[in-house]
């Protein structure tokens, strides 16, 4: 699952704490200067048009907006090469390596374990720092500790605790990248764009997931896990470029803004676990992500050693079902449209919590194993793509600028902190009790995640707010 993060349990929606309200009240002028940074951005786009000569898109379309184009091309070839390694490396570690289920858990938990370790202080970090120039960082780091993967391979000299040292490099800089480009859209673009770029960059991730594995298996294959790694790290040298040349109209808070570092932590935690709809949203996608994570991580082994598919096959049926995902972010515009935003939050997690149980059920019937993968997957993509677009536009649209930073750590300390322990179990369930086993109980695990929203009050409303409301009698911190 792409989201992540944790909360605590409630079984009804509380109203709002009054410190909470007391926060979104006294961020008010906060939200209301975003007209600013509203004209900044039309006047690159209107400078842009008259520049450039029509194009076919509709008017107002973000294909317009050359700024925009210019990040989004990084990121699309940077998500393709992503896309290969995730394929790349469990292939390198359990067939060439020959790792443990112990093994392949610490390794799948060293590559998020920075989301727990640092996770929380990242998102004060970067609050005070230009997002781009962290994201731009970020990608140097991720090309450079990657790329000593296939030059320790070259020399014969690769074992698997180099790939878990790498896999916690890259996961310290993943959490800098992550946290940053969730929170750059709002400096880039008009907030009526906000949902637009969402769905366009989550609509090219999943093209690169329909891409990225089959052509991973292919270079997997012929040119061997190692060398097809370097392709990745070209990619990640791609999104560096790309983004020195992207321009953002980001506004740095002043210094003496500035609290003690534990205070904005706590700022951003009262800001997220304050609101009852994102504690739900938080609470569904953690527990999803823990239980999930544990199928994901013996995956390799299952598909590779259990039912006997070939890397080459496995990255077809990863790309097959990234349709799904495809299909998800296109159609999610007319699904809400339909339905609404707030009942398509617990309509697309039923659908990704029921759908784990197919993955173990493939072991009854082996013979069946690539179609009933495939269909697994896409229905997972499409329906967590739904779940995305709707959930990450919601809390950055209601989230002051000041905030957003330490909004999305602390939504990812949650929901991605639960992954690294979701790892290391299924390591040791893997380990004590077997592959087969160990997914049966993930997919119970899963369907436990989705009562945070199905039980509460999505049901009740249609669209979700597009912003916290004020408590006018609230004493102002």
């Amino acid at each position: 699952m792409s989201q992540s993060d944790e909360m605590p349990h409630d079984t009804q929606a509380q109203p709002m704490s009054a410190e909470a309200l007391a926060e979104a009240r006294a961020e008010a002028s906060t939200l209301t200067s975003r007209a600013g940074t509203d004209d900044a951005v039309q006047a690159d786009q209107d400078a842009a048009a008259q520049a450039a000569p029509p194009a076919p898109a509709r008017r107002g379309s973000l294909w317009h907006d050359r700024n925009f184009l210019t990040l989004w091309s990084g990121q699309a070839l940077s998500q393709f090469g992503a896309q290969i390694t995730e394929l790349a490396i469990p292939v390198l570690a359990v067939l060439i390596l020959d790792a443990t289920e112990w093994e392949v858990g610490v390794l799948n938990a060293a590559q998020v374990a920075a989301f727990l370790v640092v996770g929380l202080p990242a998102g004060a970090w970067i609050d005070r720092m230009r997002k781009r120039h962290v994201m731009i960082v970020a990608d140097a780091v991720r090309a450079a500790a990657l790329g000593t993967l296939p030059l320790l391979a070259l020399f014969g000299a690769l074992e698997i605790w180099h790939m878990i040292l790498v896999a916690l490099v890259m996961g310290v800089a993943t959490v800098f990248f992550d946290v940053s480009n969730q929170s750059i859209i709002p400096s880039l673009v008009r907030t009526d764009q906000i949902a637009e770029a969402n769905g366009k960059l989550q609509s090219t991730e999943q093209l690169a997931g329909l891409a990225g594995p089959a052509m991973g298996g292919w270079l997997v294959g012929v040119l061997a896990a190692p060398l097809a790694i370097l392709i990745t790290v070209g990619t990640y040298l791609a999104s560096f470029v790309a983004l020195l040349f992207t321009r953002d109209h980001e506004q740095l808070r002043a210094p003496e803004d500035h609290k003690p570092l534990l205070h904005e932590i706590a700022e951003g935690l009262r800001w997220v676990f304050g609101n009852p709809l994102l504690r739900r949203i938080v609470g569904t996608t953690g527990v999803a992500n823990f239980f999930g994570t544990i199928a994901a991580t013996l995956l390799p082994i299952f598909a590779l050693r259990e039912l006997g598919l070939t890397p080459q096959m496995l990255g077809v049926v990863f790309s097959l079902s990234a349709v799904g995902g495809l299909l998800g972010a296109i159609a999610t515009p007319h699904i809400l449209k339909r339905v609404g935003e707030a009942r398509a939050i617990p309509i697309s997690a039923i659908a990704f919590c029921v759908s784990p149980f197919f993955l173990p059920a493939i072991s009854l019937v082996p013979a069946l194993a690539f179609p009933l993968l495939v269909v697994q997957f896409f229905v997972t993509s499409f329906t967590i793509l739904l779940y995305n677009v709707t959930q990450v536009t919601f809390r950055q649209r209601i989230t002051p600028s000041r905030l957003l930073g330490r909004m999305n750590a602390s939504i990812r300390f949650v929901v991605w902190g639960v992954m690294p322990i979701g790892a290391l179990l299924a390591g040791a369930l893997g380990t004590w009790i077997g592959t087969v086993p160990t997914l049966w109980i993930a997919a119970s695990g899963e369907l436990l995640a989705g009562l945070f929203v199905v039980i509460g009050p999505f049901w009740s409303m249609r669209e979700l707010p597009d912003a916290v409301p004020a408590a006018p009698h609230s004493p102002v911190e």
